[in-house]
């Protein structure tokens, strides 16, 4: 087939990558003119395990091509999929413009049948926006809207496209229907399905998954928050709850909340949805302001053992909201890196991806180290934020060696209990006890 992807942010470059490693003419669309020569040049402007790999390759070999200009963009094109940011706005409802302004640029230059797909996350209702965006410059017979959204883990968005556990798509046109249908099929060989339904229900689907999944990231967090205070060990306690096959293993491991472009900004759409529905979600609104809490549950375990933090230093691993990826959206490591600049310490941080973007966005208030000894050199202690495969296993005598005090706080619980009292550390997780060295914690 071919394909127009309109937008070339995460979503919008694994989308048209992975349906151009299929066999289908992608062609995707930006207006940012360097950022489109910067592909057209076969740079990939985000950071995504193997997908350098598939862009390289359909690059060359004719299939995946970039663009400023929409109309060339969509001419050929019998599927167009709108994968355009939806940030969220003051009120935390997701911003609609960008959607629905191309969706009334496309009204005016489509002039044969096209399948117009909402790929963005967006809140009910938005098809009929869109159809009622288009329906103003274009006859209704020459396009449908259908809702499709992705269920992309950053990290693992080649393998989710390529292998997706289940295809789901919002149409009421059996024409529409039949043209995703004849698009996934070689998606879904192995049997996973695709589900056919209402566009409402699409589109809710999306919102439905992330939140659930955000409160499960939630309730484990406020259980570790309680085993810390009554002796308890969270990690015994995932392992006994995920061995239970209604509850499942997955999204059971506390830290320091979550983060990203989908969880707080979905999470936060659909409460302001329920609010313009005259519902109150009340798990939800509580899911946001126990994550918005865990963010900086670190810094009291810091302030606690330090007291003044002002003057000292920390070394802190990760600054990604999550490993294998360069996005620092609602990264719990800059509110920590915002919470120290303020009490008066200095942080020097390594992350092996994102260094670049929070450079960017905070500026002279992280010294940025090459590597993640390197950050140690002289800090006072390090602190632990994103679960790097990197970090899992580092040469602790190094670290002993390079920090003033033997002292980890570890935000992601990486690391055992036994070994860490073994190795004379003084070490403090989440929802697990506090391994204390006496002479260093009393110094």
């Amino acid at each position: 087939m071919n394909i127009a992807v309109v937008g070339t942010g995460y979503v919008g470059l694994v989308t048209g990558t992975c349906f151009a490693e299929t066999g289908n003419h992608v062609v995707c669309v930006d207006i940012d003119a360097n950022k489109v020569q910067m592909m057209k040049d076969g740079k990939v402007p985000i950071y995504e395990p193997h997908l350098d790999v598939l862009f390289e390759r359909n690059i060359r070999q004719g299939r995946l091509s970039f663009t400023t200009d929409l109309a060339s963009a969509i001419k050929d094109a019998q599927i167009i999929f709108l994968a355009l940011p939806t940030p969220p706005g003051e009120d935390g409802s997701a911003d609609l413009k960008y959607v629905l302004g191309v969706a009334d640029d496309l009204g005016k230059i489509i002039t044969d049948y096209k399948v117009i797909v909402d790929k963005s996350t967006v809140p009910v209702g938005t098809a009929e926006k869109v159809h009622a965006a288009l329906a103003r410059n274009a006859k209704e017979d020459l396009f449908d809207v259908v809702s499709n959204p992705e269920f992309l883990r950053e990290g693992f968005a080649v393998d989710d496209f390529l292998k997706p556990d289940r295809v789901v798509v919002g149409t009421s046109s059996d024409r529409a229907r039949k043209v995703m249908e004849d698009l996934y099929k070689p998606f879904v060989r192995q049997g996973n399905p695709i589900i056919f339904m209402d566009e409402r229900s699409a589109e809710l689907t999306k919102y439905a998954a992330n939140a659930f999944l955000a409160t499960k990231i939630t309730f484990m967090n406020e259980i570790a928050n309680f085993c810390e205070r009554v002796g308890a060990d969270v990690d015994k306690v995932r392992i006994g709850m995920g061995t239970d096959t209604r509850i499942g293993k997955r999204f059971l491991f506390p830290g320091i909340g979550y983060g990203g472009s989908c969880f707080p900004k979905d999470v936060q759409a659909l409460a302001k949805s329920g609010n313009d529905a005259g519902y109150t979600f009340q798990i939800i609104k509580s899911v946001m302001e126990v994550n918005e809490q865990q963010k900086t549950s670190i810094i009291p375990k810091i302030k606690g053992h330090y007291g003044n933090l002002a003057g000292k230093r920390f070394a802190l691993w990760g600054l990604a909201f999550k490993p294998d990826t360069d996005d620092i959206r609602e990264a719990p490591a800059l509110y920590v890196i915002e919470e120290l600049v303020k009490a008066g310490a200095s942080v020097t941080a390594f992350d092996p991806e994102a260094m670049a973007n929070v450079k960017k966005l905070m500026g002279d208030k992280v010294t940025f180290a090459k590597d993640e000894y390197d950050a140690l050199q002289g800090a006072d202690a390090l602190i632990i934020a994103t679960e790097w495969a990197l970090f899992r296993t580092p040469d602790f005598n190094r670290v002993a060696s390079s920090l003033k005090d033997k002292v980890i706080f570890d935000g992601r619980n990486l690391y055992e209990l036994d070994e860490m009292q073994k190795l004379g550390f003084t070490y403090m997780s989440v929802g697990r006890n506090p391994v204390n060295v006496p002479a260093k914690a009393n110094a």
